[in-house]
């Protein structure tokens, strides 16, 4: 018996363990396949990692959802036990296909980021790209991901391990540079990258999101991304500094940060107040420790374009336009009054102003004015469509509507009215102080780098509700 019972036991732990195993595997799949499709449905990339699914995954998302009579709003559709997941770029699809339940903000996170890396090779995302690169995106395709799962997604990584350069060249390089990448300590970046005009281009891009209601503000936050082109030879040290400190909530795990007496007098003489950030991200060539220490961003650059960090705020949020709604009922006749201020510097000029002004679905007839800008009822969106091209800061400008309705014992449901933007300032009072770069290898600093900041925000959700 004993000796029965020490054969048994071990292999009973054995099949439990390997039961658990397949359990586990069997319901957490990740990606079984990647496609592309264009605007007519024709599958031009097509990818499959797992066995689960077939080719009749492509004629059901074609039949489905490209050439679907209603218009599809979920990102996410499932059909039977199948789920897709799907972006779409100008004309064309990104789809990710996958059994059971799967992790569907990952699966975008990494649709995300093979739209980057794609982009690093070879430009704009579009149909004649994609066809004259479709060899190297299944190469990309085979190296992102393993049997379903993500794997590195840094283009930097990647292009030393699939180059587009010729095959005499590549047996030029060596190998160490492979190595490097691989398992060094700077994986994103080559050490024999050389520029004969060195620049660095600093882009902080602001999307504002924000619900106005009659009493006030209901909801207001900003998203926010610091995004650098960098051209610039070997290895570069740069140091970037943001309104001098970053305020981090105490929800996060780093030290609290104690300012040094001596920097008292140079505080004295900013304009721009510290900001608090709620969420904060960076890119993996961020020198975390010294964030910690002195809250400055250390970091050596990747090659190209890239994005060096991400953050979120809902304090102290600077909104560029304030909007005001009038309606006045009479019977069958609305007359409604829209004002629209800019709440920036004059010396700001804001772009690609819209406000979108809903109106009844019973609306018969609608006579419309404003005294900047054109402003036109589409009745196929129950809208009045009013569009500036430009707008100074401290400017005003108005938008009376006259609408004649039909008969009705119907009331009219307001619903808010959406206002789309762009604005070369930072909502969130972000502002880049320093930015100073250092190459010691090869002599030069940011002396003679030429250096570009730009701030642009844009509007992501900017309703008002009347």
């Amino acid at each position: 018996e004993a000796f029965v019972f020490v054969y048994f036991y071990p292999n009973c732990f054995l099949f439990f363990f390997l039961f658990l195993f397949s359990f586990l595997f069997k319901h957490h799949k990740m990606i079984s396949g990647v496609f592309i499709f264009n605007h007519k449905g024709d599958c031009i990339i097509s990818r499959m990692f797992r066995d689960d699914i077939t080719r009749d995954v492509v004629g059901a998302f074609r039949v489905n959802v490209i050439h679907s009579r209603h218009a599809i709003k979920s990102p996410v559709v499932s059909m039977g036990r199948t789920s897709y997941f799907h972006m779409k770029r100008g004309t064309l699809w990104l789809v990710a296909v996958s059994k059971l339940n799967a992790n569907a903000a990952l699966i975008f996170e990494f649709l995300g980021r093979f739209l980057d890396v794609m982009g690093n090779y070879f430009g704009e995302f579009t149909e004649i790209n994609v066809k004259n690169n479709f060899t190297l995106i299944y190469e990309i395709l085979d190296e992102l991901v393993d049997y379903g799962y993500p794997q590195n997604t840094d283009a930097s990584a990647l292009k030393a391990i699939i180059s587009q350069q010729a095959l005499s060249k590549l047996e030029e390089s060596s190998g160490q540079h492979v190595t490097s990448q691989v398992t060094g300590q700077i994986s994103w970046r080559s050490q024999d990258i050389k520029y004969r005009k060195h620049e660095l281009f600093l882009d902080v891009l602001e999307s504002v999101n924000v619900l106005e209601g009659p009493s006030g503000t209901l909801h207001e936050h900003v998203s926010g991304s610091v995004r650098v082109k960098c051209y610039l030879s070997g290895m570069p040290d740069c140091k970037f500094g943001i309104n001098d400190k970053i305020i981090v909530k105490p929800a996060a795990t780093t030290a609290p940060h104690v300012p040094h007496p001596k920097k008292k007098k140079k505080k004295q003489k900013q304009t721009a107040a510290p900001i608090a950030i709620d969420d904060l991200t960076f890119h993996q060539c961020v020198k975390l420790g010294r964030f910690d220490v002195d809250r400055s961003i250390n970091f050596i650059p990747p090659d190209g374009e890239f994005e060096l960090m991400k953050y979120r705020t809902t304090q102290d949020i600077k909104l560029p336009f304030k909007v005001t709604p009038m309606v006045h009922e009479s019977g069958n006749k609305i007359a409604i009054n829209v004002i629209i201020k800019g709440m920036f510097d004059k010396k700001i000029t804001a772009s690609r102003i819209e406000v979108r002004v809903p109106v009844p679905t019973i609306t018969s007839k609608v006579h419309v004015h404003s005294d900047k800008g054109k402003a036109k009822y589409k009745g196929g969106e129950n809208a009045i469509i009013w569009k500036m091209k430009h707008m100074n800061g401290g400017r005003i400008a108005s938008l009376d509507a006259q609408l004649d309705l039909l008969q009705t014992s119907k009331k009219w449901t307001r619903t808010p009215i959406s206002v789309n933007f762009e604005v070369p300032f930072s909502c969130s009072g972000l502002e880049v102080k320093y930015l100073k770069i250092q190459e010691r290898k090869l002599g030069y600093n940011d002396e003679t780098v030429q250096k570009w900041v730009r701030y642009i925000t844009t509007s992501g959700s900017f309703e008002v509700r009347y």
